[in-house]
């Protein structure tokens, strides 16, 4: 019988556990039969369409794909499995059915004698975060379909993880911007900010994009209606998404003539 290399990734909001599988799969060869799975996100899969986007020769899956996960476990070489910090650490056993896993837990320096330390194979230092912040609101938004100019976008994140719409420890999204780009955002308090990363996809450049987009915010006493206010008003009118395409297609025209 063949003996699954499964790993299951689980950490606090913002620790790293993302980023750590990203790592390891640079390391993997294309050849290789990978499979990485996060169950529990819903409508708003932003590290299944990230990694999917930076690494194509990866079986990512969501939820609703149970089913097919479990069938692929047949012959994955290697199988990353990624815990929210949302999901109960023993939702697992229901995953898995039975199977061996490795577990490992990603954790901020300062985090001690906690409830992944008892679960955990395999403890990983994280980023230094603070283990206090006790973030009681989750907020998920789907936005796929719509168009948004990048100034505005950066104007909306920078109040987002400023305190504009009250306190956010963890903020993360993906969305299509005018000039046909996809940008995926991450902020985690504390932890240095970095700028906007553009995902290796196609530029869509004809009409609305048929691919997913959405925000996800972790904080306290958020302001939701106001916030998903104004991130409707950074959605660009059918006319300035047509307006901006065909710009960016004669950008790209002349410079290919050039």
């Amino acid at each position: 019988m063949k003996v699954l290399n499964i790993t299951v990734v689980g950490g606090l909001a913002g620790s790293g556990k993302t980023t750590w599988i990203c790592q390891q799969m640079q390391n993997l060869t294309a050849s290789e039969n990978i499979i990485y799975f996060s169950p529990g996100t819903g409508n708003v899969p932003i590290d299944q369409t990230r990694l999917a986007a930076e690494f194509p020769h990866v079986q990512v899956f969501q939820d609703g794909q149970e089913v097919e996960f479990l069938h692929q476990l047949t012959t994955a070489e290697t199988v990353y499995i990624e815990l929210g910090f949302y999901l109960e650490l023993s939702s697992i056993h229901k995953i898995l059915d039975g199977l061996s896993y490795q577990a490992l837990a990603i954790l901020p320096p300062k985090l001690q004698d906690s409830e992944y330390h008892a679960w955990a194979d395999k403890i990983i230092k994280g980023a230094d975060i603070d283990p206090n912040i006790t973030a009681n609101k989750l907020w998920r938004v789907p936005s796929s379909g719509q168009v948004i100019d990048e100034d505005s976008l950066r104007e909306f994140w920078y109040e987002v993880t400023h305190g504009a719409y009250g306190f956010v420890s963890r903020a993360k999204g993906i969305f299509d911007v005018a000039d046909g780009r996809v940008l995926y955002a991450d902020f985690v308090a504390g932890v240095p900010t970095i700028d906007f990363l553009e995902l290796d996809l196609p530029r869509h450049l004809e009409g609305r994009p048929q691919r997913f987009s959405g925000i996800e915010v972790l904080g306290e006493n958020l302001d939701e209606s106001t916030m998903r206010q104004t991130l409707e008003d950074c959605y660009l009118s059918e006319t300035a998404i047509a307006q901006y395409q065909q710009q960016v297609r004669q950008i790209l025209i002349e410079e290919t003539i050039e």
